[in-house]
This record gives C-alpha cells, sequence and structure tokens, in this order.
C-alpha cells in the first residue's frame, strides 16, 4: 500500500488486528507501569514538606477559583 492511501496504517506495518495475546501483554504492561507510578506519588506524598507544599498548592487553588467567581 502506498503511503498516502486510505487504509495506509503508520507503525508497524502490519495488516493483521493485534492478537489476543498481544493485547494481554500491552494491557498487563501498562497496569505494572501505572502501579509503579501510583506507589512513587503515595510515597512522595506522605513526606512532612510535599505534605505541606501539596497544602499550600489546593490553597492556592480554592483562593484563585473563589477570586474567580467575584463580579
Amino acid at each position: 500500500m502506498r503511503p498516502d492511501s486510505p487504509g495506509h496504517r503508520l507503525g508497524g506495518g502490519r495488516d493483521r488486528p493485534p492478537q489476543p495475546r498481544e493485547i494481554t501483554v500491552a494491557g498487563m504492561i501498562r497496569k505494572l507501569l501505572i502501579s509503579g507510578v501510583a506507589t512513587k506519588l503515595v510515597q512522595e506524598a506522605r513526606k512532612p514538606e510535599n505534605q505541606a507544599k501539596i497544602k499550600k498548592a489546593i490553597a492556592d487553588f480554592q483562593r484563585k477559583r473563589s477570586q474567580g467567581r467575584r463580579p
């Protein structure tokens, strides 16, 4: 197929749909990656200096949001 033809797919160049095993492995890797990021986020959020930063960011956001509603 030519690159400018309507049926052309960019990327792998495979003409077959992904097999169930490929979908399962890709999904599992994605979930592991998300789980690792979430774990690191929780660990960082437990630190006192980061808790102070989070509280300040929330307060700033709430303040800006309430100021935006006043005429």
